[in-house]
């Protein structure tokens, strides 16, 4: 189903936005909190920091202490509304663990998705058996991780792909990233055939790093990363970088900007589209001929 603004990205714009009513004014998170009765300041903090999902009440009451005008008010009121959003995203995106929820969040409503891969294929871009073969290769470190759910998860959020308004989505793999690894030669074709098919789609990007490839300076990410931007350009730019046993998101100015110039640095070192889609082909092979059937074997 389409999914509207992703209600991590929202709480964190509300946050920004009250953190700098709050400051207009002059006033403390303790002035604050005492003007409403709140018992500490953690609660307000939370808020600002996007760490919550707030209570649409809690935001009128902080609107009315900051005096903002109506115009302004509105506008903040459908931000607050987004980012308390709960119960329907559950039912959506069904019963996702807090990584694969992670990611789904972020990317509803986005308008462009970068994601860069060293060593496998993207999860936006993975079919069902190989997902399975490379979630079960990590469940073998982490107990905790559910293998069903985690490849219903990726299913969940691919989704997106039959949005009336899917996202740009650009994938930086890099060549290791197009070998096998070792997994069965007809799940191996079939990640393949399913790359080729999904690149010739207009909003989608598939471009290879190859092994030589250079991106000027030789910066290349240590870690796995996606790269999100919203229609709405108040909305924070967000990347989300994956780790071995949880995911960094940052929203700060400085950092997504260091990221984007990664970004630009690496698609001007990768394959074009269609060299990329050459070097795939090439590692799908011809299509196997089938081998004629005796004729004393079943029809």
């Amino acid at each position: 189903m389409p999914m509207s603004a992703s209600p991590v990205v929202r709480r964190v714009r509300l946050g920004v936005e009250l953190r700098r009513l709050r400051r207009r004014e002059s006033l403390t998170l303790e002035q604050v909190c005492a003007r409403l009765g709140w018992a500490s300041t953690s609660k307000l903090s939370r808020i600002e920091l996007g760490q919550s999902r707030p209570d649409l009440a809690d935001v009128l009451d902080l609107l009315d202490v900051y005096a903002v005008p109506p115009h302004q008010r509105d506008d903040l009121i459908v931000i607050a509304r987004d980012a308390a959003t709960g119960r329907g995203w559950s039912k959506a995106l069904g019963e996702m663990g807090e990584r694969q929820r992670a990611y789904a969040e972020l990317e509803a409503g986005a308008e462009r998705i970068v994601e860069y891969q060293p060593a496998f294929v993207p999860g936006l871009l993975q079919t069902p058996a190989y997902a399975r073969l490379r979630v079960s290769a990590g469940a073998s470190v982490a107990d905790e991780v559910d293998v069903d759910a985690d490849v219903r998860a990726r299913a969940v959020r691919q989704e997106l792909w039959v949005r009336p308004d899917p996202p740009h989505y650009t994938a930086l793999i890099d060549e290791r990233a197009c070998e096998p690894g070792g997994l069965p030669a007809e799940v191996w074709r079939e990640q393949l055939r399913h790359l080729l098919a999904l690149a010739e789609r207009s909003h989608v990007t598939v471009r290879v790093l190859p092994r030589d490839a250079s991106s000027g300076d030789d910066l290349h990410p240590l870690a796995p990363f996606s790269y999100y931007a919203y229609p709405d350009p108040d909305d924070p730019r967000t990347v989300l970088v994956e780790t071995l046993t949880t995911d960094l998101r940052l929203v700060g100015e400085a950092d997504v900007a260091r990221y984007e110039r990664v970004i630009e640095r690496l698609l001007a070192a990768a394959l074009p589209e269609d060299a990329t889609a050459e070097l795939l082909a090439r590692r799908l092979g011809p299509a196997p001929v089938p081998r004629p059937r005796d004729a004393h074997e079943p029809g």
